[in-house]
């Protein structure tokens, strides 16, 4: 039998001093109240309670036994409640992976105005490329970007990101500003190694079809976008990367973006986690709280008028 329901019933038949008013207490007939409370004393090896015709008592043994029961079913009771409130109120620590970029320059900024808003929730963060085992690293969730591998994790869209052809002003003025993607082949085009293929850019014609696949080439090329981000700013080359990478630099003239009519397909972005069912209150909260902060339109799209 269930020694913790035995434990239950044993507690209520003390302070009942009675089987029978136990019994009702529980919702148990009152033989098998009686078969708990005998079970726990053959487990034991000792009597409990002292029984006559018409009267009840706890042994010595009894006295110290439900002592420590009282104690153990309290635990219980906490313990129980405690992780209840995790799935109700948002608390605890949240570790969260993300790409360097996004994470420093995005998701920093959003985690500090989520803890603002619940005081109870600690963040460990925790920026790194490449694919993540989150359920095998322990992460509550990833910040991903582009298209999803595992099918197995569920996904919350959050937003998109433009990727944009930028330069900066002193590059155009040197070579001239691109007109369609074909003329980026007289360009100085810095690459992205980890993309694959790594020395073509796609676009989107304006007028639909087929898209637009153009083989470009370059006196740098770097796993790391921002490294790339940051030689295009002096000047040194033009770059295809997202708007929340560019955006401000766009907006603030650092760079200048090109060829707006001719599209490539935006970046997706989503909140990722391994389960859905019984989701924790921090977890939600925080994936509500990004989606609110990125939607209708992610504030990296609002990077001004492009010059073309």
């Amino acid at each position: 039998m269930d020694k913790l329901t035995s434990m239950i019933v044993f507690t209520r038949v003390a302070k009942a001093g009675s089987f029978a008013a136990a019994a009702k207490e529980i919702g148990l007939s009152r033989a098998m109240a009686t078969k708990h409370v005998m079970q726990l004393e053959n487990s034991l090896g000792v009597r409990l309670l002292n029984r006559t015709t018409r009267h009840l008592s706890l042994t010595e043994v009894g006295v110290v036994y439900l002592e420590r029961c009282l104690q153990i079913l309290d635990d219980i009771e906490e313990t129980e409640l405690a992780v209840t409130r995790l799935q109700t109120e948002p608390r605890g620590v949240l570790k969260v992976t993300a790409t360097p970029f996004f994470g420093a320059y995005h998701l920093g900024p959003a985690i500090a105005a989520y803890l603002e808003q619940y005081p109870d929730v600690g963040v460990e963060l925790i920026l790194q490329a490449g694919y993540v085992d989150l359920v095998e690293e322990g992460f509550d969730l990833a910040i991903h970007l582009d298209e999803l591998r595992d099918s197995s994790l569920i996904a919350r869209k959050l937003g998109i990101s433009q990727r944009i052809v930028c330069g900066s002003p002193d590059y155009f003025r040197r070579r001239g500003t691109p007109k369609t993607p074909e003329d980026l082949k007289k360009h100085n085009c810095l690459v992205n190694s980890t993309l694959a293929p790594r020395d073509q850019w796609q676009f989107i014609e304006p007028t639909g079809g087929k898209p637009t696949v153009v083989k470009v080439s370059g006196s740098m090329e770097s796993n790391a976008a921002d490294a790339l981000r940051m030689a295009a700013i002096q000047g040194l080359g033009l770059v295809l990367l997202p708007t929340y990478m560019v955006g401000q630099d766009i907006r603030k003239g650092r760079l200048t973006a090109v060829l707006t009519h001719h599209v490539p397909a935006p970046l997706e972005i989503h909140a990722v986690y391994p389960h859905r069912k019984h989701l924790s209150a921090k977890v939600r909260t925080f994936v509500d709280f990004l989606h609110t902060r990125f939607q209708p339109t992610p504030y990296w799209e609002d990077w001004g008028e492009a010059h073309d």
